[in-house]
């Protein structure tokens, strides 16, 4: 076999790829293989949790600090919204992440943590559950309280 894949991961994969677009199944290192492609689903996770995390953390400063409202903010929430767009066609299955308590208590925690962190406001002035719902979250018209976009 050639470069292994604790050695050099990058020449690894492009070795791995040759193998299999030539048919040389029994040369692949199917062990490694099945865990770099278990990677990328979960790779394809931490991006949709670090786009929601950080759009729910814009809803949170929008909400709870109306008067520091900014362009900047309004931006970063319609980037984020798109980004998880994005993620979402990629990998439609990570939809039912949505559905997952647990996902979207953790979720829910880091952006209240990033909300309180960036704020200044106590992470108690924070509800401990998500107050909205996803599909109005992840709307383009939704802002919280009726606050509209600037």
């Amino acid at each position: 076999m050639g470069t292994r894949y604790e050695q050099d991961v990058v020449a690894w994969a492009n070795e791995q790829a040759a193998l299999l677009r030539a048919g040389e199944l029994t040369a692949i290192d199917v062990r490694h293989i099945a865990e770099e492609i278990e990677d990328v689903g979960k790779s394809e996770q931490r991006e949709l949790a670090s786009r929601m995390s950080v759009l729910l953390a814009h809803l949170l400063k929008w909400q709870f600090q109306p008067s520091r409202r900014s362009k900047s903010w309004e931006f970063t929430i319609r980037t984020q919204r798109k980004e998880v767009a994005y993620v979402l066609d990629e990998a439609p299955s990570l939809r039912g992440k949505f559905i997952d308590a647990a996902w979207l208590d953790i979720v829910w925690s880091k952006a209240r943590s990033a909300a309180s962190n960036e704020t200044g406001l106590d992470l108690n002035a924070f509800p401990e559950v998500m107050p909205w719902a996803v599909d109005d979250v992840l709307s383009q018209e939704f802002h919280p309280n009726n606050g509209k976009p600037l």
